[in-house]
């Protein structure tokens, strides 16, 4: 009771709730906006963040983390373009519902759904906390070092068919997170005699550079073009009594995108996926689907915002972000000195459960919103795109130079930019590098922490949990590669 106490305490000052407001409405825009995403405004206001006290920083980028996904159904149903890329499977059924006159129908149920897998994660992640509280202490150095390696190996073999490519784009964010001097012995480590090499690469000027000047790039390339919005006829009710009778699908997809926003390096194209499946296969008509099925936009909204208040448990409990959002939050944890892991349920958890709050606050404040003022975010989509593309650029430079007062890191920004272009434009994944370099920093630090203890290399799993999440690495590799082989032989039989 203390706790919750003193978690209002945080949770109602004027401050937090500025964030909370500015986050949940102006996600909801960002995510609205084709070309935008949730990714790249949270890489441009992660600079300004760190001169926030940790919960409002948080607060805000969380807000713009799950709300944008909100917005990024409205375009997806309305013209067929996802405002963000994980609203993609909703357009499969919303645009078809649009079609057929049914967009406000179909734009209702996509707010009640996403807002039910919200408030599910949330759910779920409350329940878990005394759990996670419990467990969190008993990881050593070594356990912690074997979490961050099968985080990574989940990131490889979730990117099916590109896995290779998305190992050694592992490993050069592995690498580049060495580059300069190292913070134990203060040696140089590839700086080839170059000064401006000697701090290394920041994380906010490569997350910059991929994600958001790379998206200026795209959108400065890319052409104009005039849409037509539909009209929403109908009631604001529609869309919640076909929530009340898809519930099933509602309560399955929201707990997929619970599990599958736990596991590192998944995400929420996976929970899309699987929900959308399952949701097929228990449907008395599953051939609807694709083709205006309300059981379609219930699977790929719930599962979809339900991912980041799960994606938030492991790094809460172990500081492992499982996907690049959260890894850009864990920068704002450091900036701070509250470090992620077993010590940040000993030491703040009176902020832990403010943040909590907010996550539920956030969730009820984008519903309301979202009801009441649809009509007036429709213009926002016609936004011209090269207008973005140069704002974007432009916020992106000021961003990085403000770090540090550098030209150079404009540079890197600019190169690591022209670097995520192509990326793109190849549909090659740029989150393996972000989670190369913030977790191959950890497993770093733990096994240096972890030395002392080491005799021999079975000593890194000789522990209860190191060597359980060890089997597990096993098995998903196993699994990984008898698919590849099941694969193989049915294209050579």
């Amino acid at each position: 009771m203390d706790l919750i106490l003193s978690s209002f305490d945080i949770f109602f000052r004027w401050d937090v709730w500025a964030a909370i407001l500015v986050g949940s409405i102006g996600g909801v825009i960002i995510g609205a906006i084709p070309g935008v995403g949730p990714a790249v405004a949270i890489a441009i206001l992660l600079p300004a963040t760190y001169s926030m006290e940790p919960i409002i920083g948080i607060t805000v980028l969380l807000g713009i983390y799950g709300s944008a996904m909100y917005g990024g159904a409205i375009p997806a149903i309305l013209i067929n373009t996802p405002g963000t890329p994980v609203n993609a499977l909703t357009t499969y059924d919303g645009y078809s519902m649009t079609k057929d006159n049914k967009a406000r129908r179909a734009i209702t149920l996509a707010y009640w759904s996403s807002f039910t897998g919200g408030i599910f994660s949330i759910i779920a992640l409350i329940f878990m906390t005394s759990v996670i509280a419990k467990v969190a202490p008993l990881f050593g150095s070594r356990d912690i070092l074997m979490a961050a390696l099968l985080g990574l190996v989940l990131v490889v073999i979730s990117h099916r068919k590109q896995t290779l490519i998305a190992g050694m784009l592992v490993f050069f964010g592995m690498f580049i997170s060495t580059i300069g001097m190292e913070s134990v012995k203060y040696t140089k480590r590839f700086t080839f005699d170059q000064s401006w090499l000697l701090s290394g690469f920041d994380l906010i000027t490569v997350l910059l550079g991929l994600f958001a000047v790379s998206q200026a790039f795209i959108l400065l390339i890319g052409n104009d073009k005039r849409v037509s919005m539909p009209s929403l006829k109908g009631k604001k009710s529609e869309g919640f009594f076909d929530l009340i009778k898809y519930k099933t699908v509602a309560l399955i997809s929201s707990a997929m995108g619970v599990i599958m926003g736990i596991i590192p390096g998944v995400g929420e194209f996976l929970a899309q996926f699987f929900s959308y499946n399952i949701a097929r296969g228990i449907s008395d008509k599953p051939e609807r689907f694709g083709k205006g099925a309300p059981e379609g936009i219930i699977a790929a909204e719930a599962a979809n915002n339900a991912v980041p208040a799960a994606a938030m448990i492991p790094l809460l409990a172990l500081g492992i972000p499982g996907e690049a959002l959260t890894a850009m939050m864990l920068s704002v944890f450091y900036v701070h000195s509250i470090i992620p892991g077993p010590d940040l349920f000993v030491k703040h958890i009176d902020f832990v459960y403010g943040l909590y709050e907010s996550l539920i606050v956030i969730n009820i404040i984008v519903m309301i919103f979202l009801l009441f003022a649809t009509k007036y975010l429709l213009k926002i989509i016609q936004i011209p795109q090269r207008f973005l593309g140069v704002s974007i650029l432009g916020l992106s430079f000021v961003g990085v130079y403000t770090l540090r007062n550098s030209m150079i890191d404009c540079i890197m920004c600019a190169v690591f930019g022209v670097f995520g272009y192509a990326l793109k434009r190849l549909n090659l994944p740029i989150v393996p590098i972000i989670l190369g370099m913030v977790l191959g920093n950890i497993m770093e630090l733990k096994f240096r922490a972890s030395q002392a203890r080491i005799d021999t290399l079975f000593d890194y799993i000789n522990r209860p949990i190191s060597g359980t999440i060890f089997a597990i690495i096993v098995i998903a590799l196993l699994i990984h590669f008898w698919a590849i082989w099941r694969q193989y032989r049915r294209k050579t039989n």
